[in-house]
């Protein structure tokens, strides 16, 4: 579980190649490596990864054809730099809204709109997951727990103040770059349920 509080950024230093799969090795610093173990949870773009080995700061994490496949984790290249959260642990506080790391689908930034403390940037669905946008609904995009600012079919925007701005990586983001998209969990659910309720309604 993650909270969607990003901890900061961290530089890929290194990557394996192989058939339909990866190893990323992360130049983790001091803070995030404390307690850090063999097969714990580390969100990277808000993808939820596993720890495959630990040799002093670098901390290697294995991607498997789907990972590469729905996130954006599969286009990067060594000295790009990635959102990171270590899994939450009980009694942390939930500054964010929960997360599981499991990524759903990527969006496109389409537009920003800079203003003199903040952003505002429009990002575009796959269309058969608009309908889990709503208007002050949650959404974790790249990691970050943020709050839908409106919604458009399937565009919708999120307003970025300044610590997000300077603890995550999209401020660095352009028009065209695709995004991590993870769904809040409730929403997802209630709007599955009432689809299932309608349909069997339908049906009978």
């Amino acid at each position: 579980m993650f909270t969607g509080i990003v901890q900061g950024t961290v530089e890929l230093v290194s990557i394996e190649e192989k058939s339909e799969f990866r190893t990323h090795v992360l130049a983790l610093p001091k803070p995030l490596l404390e307690g850090l173990a063999l097969g714990a949870s580390v969100a990277h773009n808000g993808c939820c990864l596993t720890v495959t080995a630990i040799d002093d700061e670098r901390v290697s994490f294995d991607l498997m054809r789907e990972t590469l496949r729905l996130t954006n984790l599969g286009d990067l290249v060594p000295g790009d730099r990635v959102n990171i959260e270590r899994a939450a642990r009980f009694g942390d506080e939930i500054g964010g809204h929960v997360m599981s790391g499991h990524i759903i689908c990527m969006a496109e930034l389409t537009d920003i709109e800079e203003a003199p403390n903040n952003k505002r940037l429009w990002f575009e669905l796959p269309t058969e997951y608009a309908r889990f946008l709503f208007e002050k609904g949650y959404i974790g995009i790249d990691g970050i727990s943020l709050t839908i600012g409106d919604v458009q079919g399937r565009r919708f925007c999120v307003n970025l103040i300044p610590e997000t701005l300077a603890r995550t990586t999209l401020g660095e983001r352009v028009p065209g770059d695709r995004v991590n998209i993870e769904i809040d969990p409730q929403t997802q659910a209630i709007v599955e349920t009432v689809e299932r309720v309608l349909a069997s309604h339908r049906v009978g």
